[in-house]
């Protein structure tokens, strides 16, 4: 069988799915705020939780054994066996149809939605698209489809494109490996990119940690959080365009469009290049 004949052998993963239960519990919350660097009040039950803070529940707990050399689970279970060996977050559009309250009980149904294959400058790679739906006794809360890149060794990286610089808002960020460790921990991801340097630069060829996608995701939003606190989000969509490393601080920015209830964010690493472009809305 061909490479691309087994490639496209994965489209039978299309439509696999999963149930995961958690309850919505208030250290996961605090945790976050202090990596974040809030001062948050204390999370009180009945409160709704920040927008992505459901990224903190329906963690994988794989036994050890059952993980890959680069931290992740083996693949072929609920997620396709991509044959290739590099795996990052590209990006992800999610809905909040309303909050999701601390103190519940909720369900997580996660569906293989697509898996595509093309040809980049990096070589092949292939898509995978999970949509989340995440529900609680009163229903559907969230909606959450996930894209998933796979990519072989020693492929390039997107050509830089210079980022706006019309911002109204601004932060600048120092990835240091406490604060990445204490992402991965939170979120219990044992992606050895984000906390392995030997691994990271002798293994996979980076110049640093990588940061975590769904960390500047959710960076982005925290700068909004801190200029409009009390927005009620309805959506948020990124895409991850360059990786950004432990090596050199960044800048989370924004511009808000008040017309028309919304705001692009976007980063900007050292040499002034996008590396993650964003846009949220929110309810009148």
């Amino acid at each position: 069988m061909t490479e691309t004949a087994r490639l496209s052998e994965l489209s039978r993963w299309i439509g696999r799915s999963e149930s995961r239960e958690d309850a919505i519990v208030a250290a996961p919350l605090r945790q976050l705020s202090a990596l974040l660097d809030r001062d948050d009040p204390e999370p009180k039950a009945g409160e709704p939780i920040p927008p992505l803070a459901h990224w903190l529940y329906f963690l994988d707990t794989h036994r050890q054994s059952e993980l890959g050399p680069d931290g992740h689970a083996r693949r072929g279970e609920f997620l396709p066996p991509v044959p290739l060996p590099r795996r990052m977050w590209a990006g992800s559009r999610l809905e909040f149809l309303r909050p999701l309250a601390l103190g519940v009980d909720a369900t997580r149904k996660s569906t293989i939605k697509d898996v595509s294959v093309k040809d980049g400058r990096s070589g092949t790679l292939v898509f995978v698209t999970v949509r989340h739906e995440i529900s609680d006794a009163r229903g559907l809360a969230i909606i959450d489809e996930h894209d998933i890149v796979y990519r072989g060794e020693g492929g390039a990286t997107a050509a830089p494109v210079a980022a706006p610089r019309d911002e109204a808002w601004r932060r600048e960020v120092r990835p240091d490996p406490v604060l990445l460790f204490r992402y991965s921990a939170v979120t219990f991801n044992g992606h050895r990119i984000h906390y392995d340097h030997p691994y990271v630069t002798g293994v996979e060829g980076y110049p640093g940690l990588v940061v975590h996608g769904p960390l500047i995701a959710t960076l982005l939003l925290d700068l909004l959080r801190r200029n409009r606190p009390d927005t009620a989000l309805r959506r948020y969509s990124f895409r991850a365009m360059r990786p950004l490393f432990d090596t050199a601080p960044f800048e989370v920015c924004g511009a808000p469009d008040d017309a028309k209830r919304s705001a692009r964010l976007w980063t900007r690493d050292a040499e002034g290049a996008i590396t993650m472009d964003a846009q949220a809305e929110w309810l009148a």
